[in-house]
């Protein structure tokens, strides 16, 4: 139907009144009649008389006799040098009509065979004087190549600007694409990075070594040739390097890696020779290259032995930062978050002296990065950042943006004038899960597996004592998954304990249990979870030596960060009956976690019901009402239902009504299910 009703629109749209016309090429237009005119007109003076008759040499003599020819002092045999000429001349249809009368013919004469010609003519009363007409043949030929030079006077006007654009392409592929920030479009300041000061304080140091170099040179210090910022994607890499060029009072070149290789050879390295001729002539400067690793990847691990491009380019940086012609004053800061494939020549003392990391932030970084980005936006008074800085642990700062944009996007849409702390929730949760797809039909049937999946989770996640405290639980579609199970820790980790992760993977292995107890069958909607109890067993056993069969051994092969060539071509430094027993062993944990899971959910099977319950009747619990019905089988305070639940309340009230034998479990609120 929504397609039915979209088509008659979409027909209407180029006669409605919000149509567009198209705008009409006057210009081309009055160039295309300029052409055909010249065309014309070419044509026309070549041959002004029109089409003359031909007419042979003896009527012609004969008509001369009887006095039908003009007799025009202008009449001339044209000569172009070859045997056969012509008399170019007019004849009238009665002798004595008026000369206006008169139509033009052309005789056809060979002078080398008619000698007597002249004297013919003469004889007849005509006189006509024999000459060449180059004069005729160049004005012809001039004729002839005049439309050709129009055609190509109009093909340069319209392409004109791209014979410049490829002139001047041509001419600069070696040059530098280094832009330079001018300051009164730049903004940014140290005041607006929060949440990173360590890494601020070290790039600091960096701007008053170029505002004050006597102060550090007093004791034979020198300026850092190099910075390289290194921390994972959102940190506010860039972000920093922009706060560099607005404190400091030098020339800031900013350019990125990928800007060096072309499909030419050699314009990387002519690039990079040309962006150090810049910073030199503007020293002192500073010159940021962004995604250093594009241009700056380990040498000798390419596909095959060809010649590489980006290495040539990597040794014109190499040769530039710290060869035998270097000056001072160039700093260059380069940020990457891939550190582990850049070459070591790269990294040494003399090029990139200092390595800056600018890591996630922690609770009071979060807090003030919030902060700054609140500035832009109007916040209700009764907003408090420090709960949801609390609440995002793991966020990076553009994270932190964007849940604050996604807040005011959401107030804007509720029609409010500020953002409420509701709003800066359901932000938070839609950059971190997804955002809820209320208007994905599901049946029934499978709205009940989701909520015995989910409910599977959030019994567990309440009955462990190692795992994060549950934050939400919900049976709305968000995101890729039908269902989701939100989990928050109270502070921020950096490390994590053996305890917690057996304990986290009994509680991944709470969906697929809840399901087969409950249904006598799985479905694929479990395959998130198998895949994340996955990995975190092999990690425990490979990397982190917590399977006391295998020891405190390193078997990782180096999956996180896959460099081509260089891992593909890595055998494993383990026999291949170890990695039966890491197999075995990872197997193990997954079992021995799947049995622990099966074990809780069977004895606290009344619980798994009634979260279950709950979820279908509310779609989402928080984390406090799950512990409340763990620990009193009721929920001191539901949440409300929402409409499409009320609606079927209603409707299911008013057809049947309960009967008095049926027993069922009460909550506070009106919440209320039968036990299966």
């Amino acid at each position: 139907m929504a397609q039915q009703n979209q088509r008659p629109n979409r027909e209407r749209e180029p006669n409605g009144s919000g149509a567009q016309e198209p705008n009409f090429n006057w210009r081309g237009l009055l160039l295309f009649a300029a052409a055909v005119a010249l065309i014309g007109g070419a044509f026309y003076f070549k041959n002004p008389m029109g089409n003359p008759e031909e007419m042979t040499l003896s009527n012609f003599i004969k008509l001369a006799k009887d006095g039908r020819v003009v007799k025009d002092s202008t009449m001339v045999v044209v000569d172009h040098g070859s045997p056969v000429d012509y008399i170019k001349s007019k004849v009238l249809d009665v002798a004595g009509a008026a000369p206006e009368t008169a139509r033009p013919v052309r005789v056809m004469v060979n002078l080398e065979y008619n000698r007597t010609l002249e004297k013919d003519l003469h004889e007849a009363g005509i006189e006509v004087p024999i000459k060449a007409d180059n004069s005729n043949a160049v004005v012809g030929m001039l004729l002839n190549f005049l439309p050709i030079a129009f055609i190509l006077l109009l093909l340069y006007f319209f392409f004109r600007q791209q014979l410049r654009m490829a002139g001047k392409g041509a001419m600069n592929f070696g040059k530098s694409k280094a832009r330079m920030l001018a300051r009164d479009k730049n903004k940014v300041t140290f005041k607006d990075v929060a949440g990173v000061e360590e890494a601020k304080e070290e790039v600091q140091e960096i701007v008053e070594f170029l505002k004050d170099p006597k102060r550090f040179q007093k004791l034979g210090g020198r300026i850092p040739k190099g910075v390289l910022m290194v921390g994972s994607p959102g940190t506010g890499k860039t972000l920093l390097a922009r706060a560099i060029a607005g404190e400091a009072d030098v020339p800031f070149f900013s350019i990125s890696g990928s800007d060096f290789v072309e499909m030419f050879v050699g314009v990387g390295a002519s690039r990079v020779r040309d962006m150090f001729e810049q910073g030199k002539k503007s020293a002192p400067c500073l010159i940021f290259i962004d995604e250093i690793d594009a241009v700056g990847r380990h040498r000798g691990h390419g596909m095959g032995g060809g010649h590489d491009e980006r290495e040539q380019t990597l040794n014109a940086l190499l040769v530039e930062m710290d060869g035998f012609d270097t000056q001072d004053g160039v700093i260059i800061i380069a940020a990457t978050n891939r550190p582990d494939v850049l070459d070591p020549a790269l990294l040494r003392p003399g090029r990139f002296d200092r390595q800056v990391t600018v890591s996630l932030p922690d609770v009071k970084g979060r807090e003030e990065i919030l902060k700054v980005h609140a500035k832009k936006v109007k916040m209700s008074e009764d907003v408090n950042l420090a709960v949801t800085a609390r609440g995002t642990p793991g966020y990076s700062g553009a994270e932190l943006a964007n849940v604050i944009n996604e807040a005011a996007l959401a107030a804007a849409r509720r029609g409010a004038k500020s953002i409420i702390q509701s709003d800066l929730e359901e932000a938070r949760d839609k950059v971190r899960w997804g955002k809820e797809r209320r208007s994905l039909a599901m049946s029934d049937k499978e709205k009940e597996n989701t909520a015995y999946h989910e409910a599977g989770h959030a019994l567990l996640g309440c009955l462990m004592e190692h795992t994060d405290p549950l934050h939400k639980v919900t049976i709305i579609p968000r995101g890729p998954s039908l269902g989701s199970t939100m989990y928050l820790p109270t502070e921020d980790k950096y490390t994590h304990r053996k305890n917690e992760l057996l304990d986290r993977l009994v509680m991944i292995m709470g969906g697929r249990v809840a399901e087969e107890l409950i249904f006598g069958d799985v479905t694929n909607g479990a395959r998130g979870d198998i895949g994340q109890a996955t990995a975190i067993a092999r990690k425990m056993v490979c990397e982190w030596g917590m399977s006391e069969k295998l020891g405190m051994v390193d078997y990782s092969e180096g999956e996180e960060h896959v460099f081509l060539a260089r891992d593909i071509t890595r055998n494993r430094s383990f026999s291949e009956v170890t990695a039966q027993e890491i197999d075995r062993e990872v197997k193990k944990l997954s079992d021995d976690a799947y049995a622990r899971a099966k074990h809780l959910i069977t004895s606290n099977r009344d619980k798994l019901e009634i979260i279950a319950k709950a979820l279908l009747e509310f779609e989402t619990l928080d984390g406090d009402q799950v512990q409340d019905i763990v620990k009193t089988g009721g929920m001191s305070k539901p949440p409300a239902l929402p409409p499409s639940s009320a609606a079927k309340k209603e409707e299911k009230a008013e057809a049947t009504k309960p009967t008095p034998t049926t027993p069922t479990l009460d909550f506070p609120g009106g919440l209320s299910g039968a036990p299966a």
